[in-house]
């Protein structure tokens, strides 16, 4: 069973709800990736969300586009991002996915990607500029390594398409929050609530908000509506001051009992 799914069958079975931090490859050196994995694992995470970095990161927000510019700075490249996620498979068995634009994917060649990160111990792929109607570049070679698609949708997203996405999805349904890019928000459109229940209603996979979520309140909030959520600006920065302790109370605000460091 992949990684993901016996992930998300635990948190069923414990009732509990899903946590899901991004952190920027070689961001800080990719020697500290593996530092970081063991980090988040040991805080009770239920997957990591890696990011390649890339210099056209369209969904990006300021924190993240200025995390992938000094991982860019420091010679980071696909190919070494693989080679170190293999290393750290060897200390760390939390779910890995990476998220990346389709054009180092393309570049890196689709097969050889496939392949290279089926062996690096890799559970799903986030792409966000990949339409469902272009996927099938990727989509079946990534089945048939056992990797999950996971796919996206969005407050602008015509409830049929999510429907249709849904029902085609894997893993889990990645469920945009705002309208725009990545990044902190200090507050919510009042219908987000609705839409995130909408949205779990006709999913037959776990749903997950992400895209700006950056306290504790916020997680809390929008873990009651779906399944879980996925934080990334928040991890980043947290991770650039070094500040384990607020990073350690943000993720286990879901989980308090979790036994951390």
């Amino acid at each position: 069973m992949n990684r993901i799914h016996q992930a998300f069958n635990e948190l069923k079975t414990r009732n509990q709800k899903a946590f899901v931090p991004y952190i920027m490859a070689g961001d800080g050196g990719l020697d500290c990736l593996t530092k970081r994995l063991q980090t988040l694992e040991a805080m009770g995470v239920t997957a990591v969300e890696v990011g390649i970095p890339f210099s056209d990161p369209v969904a990006d927000g300021p924190t993240i586009q200025r995390a992938g510019i000094r991982a860019l700075k420091n010679g980071t490249n696909l190919t070494d991002v693989i080679k170190e996620v293999a290393k750290a498979r060897e200390t760390v068995d939390v779910p890995l996915l990476l998220m990346t634009y389709l054009n180092p994917v393309y570049s890196y060649g689709i097969e050889r990607f496939v392949q290279d990160i089926k062996l690096a111990g890799i559970d799903g792929c986030i792409i966000p500029d990949l339409p469902i109607e272009e996927e099938a570049i990727i989509a079946p070679q990534l089945a048939e390594a056992g990797i999950e698609l996971i796919r996206l949708v969005t407050k602008t997203t015509p409830f049929e398409r999510i429907k249709t996405i849904a029902k085609k999805g894997s893993g889990f349904l990645y469920t945009v929050t705002v309208k725009g890019i990545t990044g902190v928000r200090n507050e919510y459109d009042h219908s987000l609530g609705e839409f995130l229940k909408s949205v779990k209603e006709v999913s037959p996979i776990p749903v997950l908000a992400g895209f700006g979520i950056s306290n504790e309140d916020q997680v809390k909030e929008l873990a009651s509506y779906c399944d879980g959520v996925i934080v990334g600006s928040k991890i980043v920065e947290l991770f650039e001051k070094d500040d384990i302790p607020s990073l350690k109370t943000l993720i286990t605000v879901l989980h308090p009992e979790q036994n951390v460091l």
